[in-house]
Protein backbone atom coordinates (compact mmCIF):
# COMPACT_ATOMS: atom_id res chain seq x y z
CA UNK A 1 0.00 0.00 0.00
CA UNK A 2 2.82 2.37 0.88
CA UNK A 3 5.51 2.71 -1.77
CA UNK A 4 8.36 5.16 -2.03
CA UNK A 5 8.73 7.17 -5.21
CA UNK A 6 11.88 6.36 -7.14
CA UNK A 7 14.94 8.60 -6.91
CA UNK A 8 17.07 8.14 -10.00
CA UNK A 9 20.50 9.17 -11.23
CA UNK A 10 21.75 12.74 -11.50
CA UNK A 11 18.33 14.22 -10.74
CA UNK A 12 18.57 13.19 -7.08
CA UNK A 13 20.29 16.39 -5.91
CA UNK A 14 17.83 18.85 -7.40
CA UNK A 15 14.86 16.72 -6.43
CA UNK A 16 16.04 16.51 -2.83
CA UNK A 17 16.43 20.28 -2.60
CA UNK A 18 12.90 20.75 -3.93
CA UNK A 19 11.49 18.21 -1.45
CA UNK A 20 13.26 19.87 1.48
CA UNK A 21 11.99 23.29 0.45
CA UNK A 22 8.47 22.02 -0.10
CA UNK A 23 8.36 20.31 3.29
CA UNK A 24 9.46 23.51 5.04
CA UNK A 25 7.05 25.77 3.13
CA UNK A 26 4.12 23.39 3.70
CA UNK A 27 4.88 23.13 7.42
CA UNK A 28 5.29 26.86 7.93
CA UNK A 29 2.49 28.18 5.69
CA UNK A 30 0.02 25.34 5.33
CA UNK A 31 -0.73 23.39 2.17
CA UNK A 32 -3.25 25.88 0.78
CA UNK A 33 -0.70 28.71 0.93
CA UNK A 34 2.23 26.67 -0.33
CA UNK A 35 2.16 27.49 -4.03
CA UNK A 36 4.47 25.85 -6.51
CA UNK A 37 5.89 29.32 -7.20
CA UNK A 38 6.74 29.81 -3.52
CA UNK A 39 8.20 26.31 -3.22
CA UNK A 40 10.36 26.83 -6.32
CA UNK A 41 11.58 30.18 -4.95
CA UNK A 42 12.45 28.61 -1.59
CA UNK A 43 14.35 25.85 -3.41
CA UNK A 44 16.24 28.36 -5.56
CA UNK A 45 14.86 27.00 -8.83
CA UNK A 46 12.32 28.02 -11.41
CA UNK A 47 8.83 26.53 -11.48
CA UNK A 48 9.83 24.90 -14.76
CA UNK A 49 12.53 22.96 -12.91
CA UNK A 50 10.01 21.91 -10.28
CA UNK A 51 7.70 20.52 -12.96
CA UNK A 52 10.52 18.50 -14.46
CA UNK A 53 10.48 16.42 -11.28
CA UNK A 54 6.82 16.53 -10.22
CA UNK A 55 3.75 16.49 -12.42
CA UNK A 56 1.78 18.81 -10.14
CA UNK A 57 1.43 20.02 -6.57
CA UNK A 58 -0.36 16.82 -5.52
CA UNK A 59 2.55 14.71 -6.78
CA UNK A 60 4.92 16.92 -4.81
CA UNK A 61 2.82 16.57 -1.66
CA UNK A 62 2.79 12.77 -1.96
CA UNK A 63 6.57 12.75 -2.33
CA UNK A 64 7.00 15.05 0.68
CA UNK A 65 4.80 12.83 2.84
CA UNK A 66 6.54 9.66 1.73
CA UNK A 67 10.15 10.84 1.68
CA UNK A 68 10.31 13.64 4.23
CA UNK A 69 7.97 12.27 6.88
CA UNK A 70 9.54 9.95 9.46
CA UNK A 71 6.01 9.23 10.68
CA UNK A 72 5.01 7.99 7.21
CA UNK A 73 8.04 5.70 7.07
CA UNK A 74 7.21 4.32 10.51
CA UNK A 75 3.62 3.64 9.47
CA UNK A 76 4.80 1.88 6.33
CA UNK A 77 7.17 -0.32 8.36
CA UNK A 78 4.49 -1.08 10.95
CA UNK A 79 2.20 -2.39 8.22
CA UNK A 80 4.75 -4.41 6.27
CA UNK A 81 5.33 -8.10 6.80
CA UNK A 82 3.89 -8.25 10.32
CA UNK A 83 1.30 -10.99 9.82
CA UNK A 84 2.15 -13.99 11.95
CA UNK A 85 4.83 -12.15 13.92
CA UNK A 86 4.61 -11.12 17.60
CA UNK A 87 0.94 -10.88 18.61
CA UNK A 88 -1.92 -9.16 16.85
CA UNK A 89 -2.32 -6.77 19.76
CA UNK A 90 1.36 -5.85 19.73
CA UNK A 91 1.31 -5.32 15.98
CA UNK A 92 -1.76 -3.10 16.15
CA UNK A 93 -0.17 -1.11 18.97
CA UNK A 94 2.80 -0.48 16.65
CA UNK A 95 0.45 0.59 13.89
CA UNK A 96 -1.48 2.83 16.27
CA UNK A 97 1.65 4.57 17.55
CA UNK A 98 2.84 5.21 14.01
CA UNK A 99 -0.61 6.39 12.90
CA UNK A 100 -0.87 8.85 15.79
CA UNK A 101 2.50 10.36 14.85
CA UNK A 102 1.53 10.48 11.18
CA UNK A 103 -1.81 12.17 11.79
CA UNK A 104 -0.34 14.67 14.23
CA UNK A 105 2.40 15.61 11.79
CA UNK A 106 -0.06 15.93 8.93
CA UNK A 107 -2.62 18.19 10.61
CA UNK A 108 -0.71 21.49 10.29
CA UNK A 109 0.12 20.74 6.67
CA UNK A 110 -3.36 19.66 5.58
CA UNK A 111 -5.78 21.71 7.70
CA UNK A 112 -5.76 24.85 5.58
CA UNK A 113 -6.86 23.08 2.42
CA UNK A 114 -10.31 22.35 3.85
CA UNK A 115 -11.17 26.05 3.86
CA UNK A 116 -11.32 26.11 0.05
CA UNK A 117 -13.74 23.57 -1.55
CA UNK A 118 -12.27 24.06 -5.03
CA UNK A 119 -8.73 23.52 -3.82
CA UNK A 120 -9.82 20.50 -1.82
CA UNK A 121 -11.48 18.98 -4.88
CA UNK A 122 -8.41 19.64 -7.02
CA UNK A 123 -6.13 18.18 -4.37
CA UNK A 124 -8.31 15.08 -4.00
CA UNK A 125 -8.22 14.58 -7.77
CA UNK A 126 -4.45 14.98 -7.78
CA UNK A 127 -4.00 12.39 -5.06
CA UNK A 128 -6.25 10.06 -7.04
CA UNK A 129 -3.95 10.39 -10.04
CA UNK A 130 -1.03 9.49 -7.78
CA UNK A 131 -2.82 6.47 -6.30
CA UNK A 132 -2.46 8.15 -2.92
CA UNK A 133 -4.79 9.34 -0.19
CA UNK A 134 -5.72 8.81 3.46
CA UNK A 135 -7.60 5.63 2.60
CA UNK A 136 -4.26 3.92 1.95
CA UNK A 137 -3.66 3.66 5.67
CA UNK A 138 -6.99 1.90 6.12
CA UNK A 139 -6.28 -0.42 3.22
CA UNK A 140 -2.90 -1.34 4.69
CA UNK A 141 -4.40 -2.20 8.07
CA UNK A 142 -7.26 -4.11 6.42
CA UNK A 143 -4.77 -6.18 4.42
CA UNK A 144 -2.83 -6.96 7.58
CA UNK A 145 -5.98 -8.00 9.48
CA UNK A 146 -7.16 -10.17 6.59
CA UNK A 147 -3.78 -11.92 6.61
CA UNK A 148 -4.03 -12.55 10.36
CA UNK A 149 -7.56 -13.86 9.95
CA UNK A 150 -6.30 -16.22 7.27
CA UNK A 151 -3.63 -17.48 9.67
CA UNK A 152 -6.30 -18.17 12.30
CA UNK A 153 -4.98 -15.51 14.67
CA UNK A 154 -8.26 -13.59 14.45
CA UNK A 155 -11.77 -15.05 14.51
CA UNK A 156 -13.20 -15.96 11.13
CA UNK A 157 -16.10 -13.55 11.60
CA UNK A 158 -13.98 -10.50 12.43
CA UNK A 159 -14.62 -7.50 10.16
CA UNK A 160 -11.22 -6.08 9.05
CA UNK A 161 -12.83 -2.95 7.58
CA UNK A 162 -14.62 -2.10 10.82
CA UNK A 163 -11.62 -2.96 12.98
CA UNK A 164 -9.33 -0.82 10.85
CA UNK A 165 -11.74 2.11 11.03
CA UNK A 166 -12.07 1.84 14.80
CA UNK A 167 -8.31 1.72 15.35
CA UNK A 168 -7.35 4.50 12.96
CA UNK A 169 -10.34 6.61 13.97
CA UNK A 170 -9.19 6.50 17.58
CA UNK A 171 -5.66 7.42 16.51
CA UNK A 172 -6.94 10.31 14.41
CA UNK A 173 -9.00 11.72 17.27
CA UNK A 174 -6.10 11.37 19.70
CA UNK A 175 -3.84 13.32 17.33
CA UNK A 176 -6.55 15.94 16.76
CA UNK A 177 -7.12 16.44 20.49
CA UNK A 178 -3.41 16.88 21.04
CA UNK A 179 -3.60 19.98 18.82
CA UNK A 180 -6.97 21.34 19.90
CA UNK A 181 -8.15 20.18 23.30
CA UNK A 182 -7.07 21.21 26.81
CA UNK A 183 -6.12 18.75 29.52
CA UNK A 184 -7.12 16.12 30.43
CA UNK A 185 -8.00 15.11 26.86
CA UNK A 186 -4.55 15.71 25.43
CA UNK A 187 -2.30 14.49 28.24
CA UNK A 188 -2.24 10.71 27.66
CA UNK A 189 1.14 9.77 26.17
CA UNK A 190 1.02 8.54 22.60
CA UNK A 191 2.51 5.13 23.39
CA UNK A 192 0.01 4.55 26.20
CA UNK A 193 -2.86 5.59 23.95
CA UNK A 194 -1.66 3.28 21.17
CA UNK A 195 -1.43 0.29 23.50
CA UNK A 196 -4.83 1.05 25.02
CA UNK A 197 -6.52 1.31 21.62
CA UNK A 198 -5.03 -2.00 20.45
CA UNK A 199 -5.87 -3.80 23.69
CA UNK A 200 -9.45 -2.51 23.79
CA UNK A 201 -10.04 -3.73 20.25
CA UNK A 202 -8.27 -7.08 20.43
CA UNK A 203 -8.83 -8.30 24.00
CA UNK A 204 -12.54 -9.13 23.44
CA UNK A 205 -11.50 -11.25 20.43
CA UNK A 206 -8.88 -13.23 22.36
CA UNK A 207 -11.05 -16.16 23.27
CA UNK A 208 -8.61 -18.97 22.62
CA UNK A 209 -6.07 -19.83 19.91
CA UNK A 210 -7.02 -16.64 18.03
CA UNK A 211 -5.32 -14.58 20.75
CA UNK A 212 -2.12 -15.16 18.77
Amino acid sequence: MFTYLSRVGADVGTRDVILDAAAEVMRSRGLANATTKEIARAAGFSEATLYKHFADKAALLVAVLQERSPAFASLARALHGRAGAATVEENLARVAAAAIAFYRQGFPMMASIFSDPEMLAAHRAGLGRQGAGPQNANEGVIAYLEAERGLGRLPADVDPVALSGLLLGACFQHAFLSHMAPAPYAIRPDDAAARAFAHTLIAPLATGPTAG
